[in-house]
């Protein structure tokens, strides 16, 4: 498969010290710029995949008029936390 290029981009050069501080051992500033693309995009996709079951539980809850309480399911979640860290720390 053949490579393709990303734009070259103008940065402060603030921007790019700071960038360069933060390499790894043997990491150049173009394999850091990939890895915070890729992450990026990663990021976005889940995002829009969070926000797309948001909208699907609203309109099923429009449905089927089935709410419920914030208290409720902030209590709930707070219990599977707990049940995962003592889960974590055996």
């Amino acid at each position: 498969m053949k490579t393709a290029s990303i734009p070259s981009l103008r940065v402060d050069p603030k921007l790019r010290q700071a960038a360069e501080s933060v390499l790894q051992e043997g990491e150049t500033l173009s394999s850091f710029v990939e890895a915070s693309l890729r992450a990026n995009i990663e990021h976005r996709k889940l995002q829009a995949e969070f926000i797309a079951r948001g909208l699907a539980s609203r309109s099923e809850a429009k449905r089927t008029e089935e709410y419920y309480p914030a208290d409720e399911v902030l209590r709930e979640l707070d219990d599977l936390l707990t049940r995962a860290e003592a889960k974590q720390r055996k």
